[in-house]
């Protein structure tokens, strides 16, 4: 496939995704190959403070990756991953801190999971708090329980 400087290539197409922040364009290349581009707002650099506590720059795709990896199975579609990726990212960005904690980073996946689908949210949680044990399965699950109905 030839590569060409996204300068080269003429827009056919601009539209708002979903998520309200990201303008998907299709585009042309000179000789008629036509692609789709994905711009997103930057957002000024967010760290993570690990378990250990070591530091690394919020990741994105890293989140994406983990998230399809673990639970991704589990939703109708890449768009549906991807809004939730979002918002996600839109409540890490809301903690209106420089550097966030990797627990910060996954109560808001699990919080996000627990809204749209709740067998994800349960793969995610354990996976997340290493469950051991069926008990541990069957404390997640009183927890949520308690959480819906609460609500």
């Amino acid at each position: 496939m030839a590569q060409y400087n996204i300068g080269d290539s003429r827009v056919i197409e601009s539209r708002e995704v979903g998520d309200g922040v990201t303008i998907r364009r299709r585009r042309e290349s000179p000789d008629g190959t036509r692609f789709t581009t994905y711009e997103r707002i930057e957002k000024p650099n967010l760290a993570i403070i690990k378990k250990d506590s070591s530091r690394e720059l919020f990741d994105r795709e890293k989140l994406a990756n983990a998230i399809k990896r673990s639970v991704g199975k589990f939703f109708a579609s890449e768009v549906e991953v991807e809004e939730m990726i979002s918002d996600i990212e839109d409540g890490l960005y809301a903690i209106g801190e420089n550097e966030i904690t990797s627990k910060q980073v996954g109560d808001k996946v699990l919080d996000e999971l627990a809204i749209r689908n709740e067998v994800a949210y349960v793969r995610f949680a354990s996976v997340y708090h290493e469950f051991k044990t069926l008990d541990d399965f069957v404390k997640i699950l009183e927890h949520r329980r308690h959480q819906k109905l609460d609500n």
